[in-house]
């Protein structure tokens, strides 16, 4: 049997090239897996880049780079940080949330076929012990 590490990888790259497929034929066709670590953490009211970079666990400046690039494709603009006029929020625009919206719903729909796959009580047990053991590593 295939170690942890071995078996989240093929889950990860299974997952992710069928959202990000998805994603394109919705219109999404610029957008990468690496662009995941600012967009399935950023919030529809913005997100500060060091925010970013501690929930996805990135180096804060690959996360610089990755902002940089979603702002050239129109996903993301940075703005003043209301709460701290010094600091930038990196905000989703139009095009941010639709793809938040697209992808919200894609992960749903590979979520619910997993579970039918396995039966929904394991699929959430499933879900459980994998959110522990990420929260313990």
């Amino acid at each position: 049997m295939p170690d942890v590490g071995v078996l989240s990888a093929h889950l990860l790259s299974g997952f992710q090239k069928e959202l990000f497929t998805r994603l394109a034929e919705a219109g999404h066709e610029h957008l990468r897996p690496r662009h995941g670590a600012v967009l399935a953490y950023i919030a529809g009211t913005g997100t500060r880049a060091s925010e970013l970079s501690e929930r996805s666990g990135q180096h804060k400046q690959v996360i610089g780079t990755l902002i940089d690039e979603l702002e050239r494709l129109g996903y993301v603009t940075r703005q003043p940080d209301p709460a701290d006029r010094r600091a930038k929020l990196v905000v989703p625009t139009d095009l941010g949330r639709d793809q938040m919206v697209q992808a919200r719903r894609i992960i749903a729909d590979i979520e619910n076929r997993l579970a039918q796959l396995v039966g929904p009580d394991r699929f959430a047990e499933f879900k459980a012990v994998f959110t522990e053991i990420a929260r313990a590593h």
